[in-house]
């Protein structure tokens, strides 16, 4: 099964898309072993991480600020700053399936991560 999903983001920011990616998998029939999570955007990423304490996001959204400096870049658009973070964060991650629902942690959750916002963007999961 392949489905989209579109979400409107801030100009920077983590979104929690845990919720919608597991209604995704509700709708998939028979027997689920894995899910993949993809963004196919090249500004923009996904990641796993804690969702308990929001702080945690905020601060990888201040390391990641402090990694990709401010610097004279040459691309055009200018949001270099963008494409290097999203570099750094990656473009999918895959959670194993288990009794038809997400195998994560206790404490985690999935995050879109938008660098150049706000934008409309498209998530695409897959279940397998």
């Amino acid at each position: 099964m392949l489905k989209e999903f579109t979400i409107h983001t801030p100009r920077e920011g983590f979104i929690d898309i845990t919720g919608q990616v597991a209604d995704l998998l509700r709708q998939k029939q028979g027997e689920k072993k894995l899910c993949q999570v993809f963004v196919s955007h090249t500004t923009a990423g996904v990641t796993i991480n804690e969702n308990a304490d929001s702080d945690v996001i905020k601060d990888m959204l201040l390391a990641l600020n402090h990694m990709v400096p401010d610097l004279e870049y040459q691309h055009g658009e200018g949001n270099s700053r963008a494409h290097m973070k999203a570099s750094m964060i990656g473009s999918s991650v895959t959670i194993p399936i288990l009794n038809g629902s997400l195998h994560l942690g206790t404490w985690q959750g999935i995050y879109f991560c938008e660098f150049d916002g706000p934008r409309t963007r498209k998530v695409c999961v897959t279940v397998l």
